[in-house]
């Protein structure tokens, strides 16, 4: 089996511009995710308001983009993520999850999708803490180990806030961050020992704990360094990472960035060939 996987931060649920005004941008982000073809899993952030009126804009993605929804999981902050699936191929939801989402700041579930592996499919959308690197840092360790409650096989996409884990990636364009975010995502010069080194802390956490990086290992296999181009204004924040069962499964990975405008956060798409999955080690949580 073939999965598209789709990343995608609305922006204010694609429903207001950045200082709240109404502006329905939805059209051209249903356009930009319809990109990537019929995708499997889509992983949406600050689905801000989709709730409202009776879950309005949720059914209203649904019907745009054919899929199904699950529950939208429980967010102290109201921006929140969430996950549509097509239920052709990945079948209807056997587990959905919340359990811990509260010590999170925006919330999240874990899906899974019986698609023919030895152990389900876990699924999850997220958003880390933009604020403390050191909270994101935790929230990264609690959603990489909740992925794994139901065995070796995991996906996690999403908007993570903070520059990628390996050392080599691009430098962020500093030039245009904003001194919030250079708080957020560099360490203190007294700490690094040099200003404006990028707090790499939160994603390598991922990273220990089992996790790759889809457009990382992309580019080392084919060099396109065009794969590691920013989603967000200036560093590539927004990212699927999967556990190493699914390492060789990643076929394809590119961005999403057309209608221009659709968001601040370009999206992704990444390809996995399930059939390419390591079956060798199946363990159980314990």
């Amino acid at each position: 089996m073939e999965l598209t996987v789709v990343v995608q931060n609305l922006g204010l649920g694609g429903l207001r511009s950045s200082s709240g005004d109404p502006e329905d941008r939805w059209p051209a982000l249903a356009e930009r995710i319809r990109g990537a073809g019929a995708p499997d899993l889509v992983l949406l952030q600050e689905a801000c308001g989709w709730s409202e009126y009776g879950h309005r804009q949720l059914a209203r993605a649904m019907d745009d983009l054919d899929l199904d929804a699950m529950p939208i999981p429980p967010s102290g902050s109201g921006i929140v993520p969430i996950l549509l699936y097509r239920r052709e191929t990945v079948g209807r939801w056997k587990i959905w999850n919340t359990d811990f989402a509260d010590q999170s700041l925006h919330g999240f579930g874990v899906a899974c999708f019986d698609v023919g592996l030895p152990a389900p499919l876990a699924v999850v959308s997220c958003h880390l803490d933009p604020f403390v690197a050191d909270r994101a840092r935790d929230e990264a360790k609690l959603i990489a180990t909740r992925a794994y409650r139901y065995g070796p096989y995991a996906l996690i996409g999403g908007d993570l806030n903070y520059p990628p884990a390996h050392p080599s990636s691009p430098a962020p364009d500093y030039a245009t961050m904003r001194p919030y975010n250079i708080a957020a995502r560099t360490r203190l010069p007294s700490e690094a020992g040099a200003p404006l080194v990028p707090d790499r802390r939160v994603t390598e956490m991922l990273a220990y704990a089992g996790y790759t990086d889809a457009a990382w290992h992309r580019y080392q296999q084919c060099g396109n360094r065009d794969l590691l181009r920013a989603t967000g204004t200036d560093d590539r924040i927004d990212a699927v990472w999967v556990s190493h069962p699914l390492r060789e499964a990643i076929t394809d990975y590119r961005l999403l960035d057309s209608p221009a405008g659709a968001s601040d956060h370009h999206g992704l798409a990444v390809r996995l060939d399930l059939t390419r999955a390591a079956t060798d080690n199946v363990w159980d949580y314990r």
